[in-house]
């Protein structure tokens, strides 16, 4: 229970806030995303990644990353085959299943429950989930129609991959970045955190839900909340790294399922009212599978 008050609570308050904000005020999302993903998120990617030691472990959480991913896509294509759903049903349940809400979700609990040290694995690899989200919720959720190249677009749009580039080209060729420059930028990156916390309460406020389908979604539920940080934990056993490193991962992808896959299954048209509510009812499910993965990791 202490883990809960002290550790999820003080997140959990903050999505309320933001939920109560959009309930009431209806303001617009899209202009306050635009803020986080070209200003308050590049600054804190590139804070993070110039000023990393980067090692073994860096390519470990790549090789997390991907191979949480394939066991999610087997498990998927397996079960989906199994029960003879269509295309779009396949699609909108690896959307809402594949991809762990690593972000607004899953840096703060970090922060909050492993300190400063573990909130700098949850950034990176919050970074390397959101292009493996491009590249692959894009494909899946256009059914793999031109997928790949859309994918290749949506990357280079995002400001956060140049902030990558940026910063490890600054860091690598020793081009010195002056102090107060360093200052200004991690002064807009400490907001990004706090401002996407209260930003995905309001876009859980603008998810609407026609007709549960119970069957589906507790489905989608099982495999994103219990059966990914199992299958995340066996991945920490066999792939070389840290303590600190493993209960980061792990703690990620116990993650419900991220919010950014609602727009691409509203953009494709891959069940978007399946994904929409698996997202929903994953995030408040959360409330209780976090403490005890917390408690486990403890």
């Amino acid at each position: 229970m202490s883990i809960f008050i002290e550790v999820v609570l003080p997140v959990i308050l903050i999505f309320f806030a933001g939920y109560l904000l959009q309930k009431f005020k209806k303001l617009e999302v899209k202009s306050i995303s635009t803020v986080v993903v070209y200003i308050l998120l590049p600054c804190l990617v590139f804070e993070t990644f110039y000023e990393a030691e980067f090692n073994q472990e860096y390519m470990m959480m790549i090789a997390f990353s991907i191979l949480l991913l394939l066991s999610i896509l087997v498990i998927n294509k397996v079960f989906t085959r199994f029960a003879r759903y269509s295309t779009s049903v396949e699609s909108g349940l690896i959307l809402s299943t594949a991809f762990m809400n690593a972000g607004n979700y899953g840096t703060p609990i970090v922060l909050f429950a492993f300190g400063e040290q573990g909130f700098v694995y949850a950034v990176s690899f919050m970074v390397i989930q959101q292009i493996v989200m491009n590249f692959f919720g894009v494909y899946y959720a256009a059914k793999g129609t031109a997928g790949f190249w859309l994918a290749v677009q949506t990357v280079l749009k995002m400001p956060p991959t140049y902030a990558v580039i940026i910063a490890l080209a600054a860091k690598f060729t020793n081009v010195p970045v002056s102090d107060n420059l360093l200052s200004s930028i991690g002064l807009l990156g400490q907001a990004a955190i706090p401002v996407v916390m209260v930003l995905l309460g309001m876009q859980l406020a603008n998810i609407t839900i026609k007709q549960l389908d119970w069957g589906k979604v507790t489905y989608a539920s099982l495999l994103r909340l219990v059966v990914s940080p199992f299958i995340a934990w066996g991945l920490t056993t066999v792939l070389p790294m840290n303590g600190l490193m493993a209960s980061v991962l792990i703690m990620a992808a116990a993650m419900p399922s991220a919010a950014t896959t609602t727009m691409y299954a509203v953009q494709f048209d891959a069940k978007p009212d399946l994904v929409s509510s698996i997202t929903l009812i994953t995030t408040l499910l959360s409330i209780m599978t976090i403490p005890i993965v917390l408690n486990i990791l403890a």
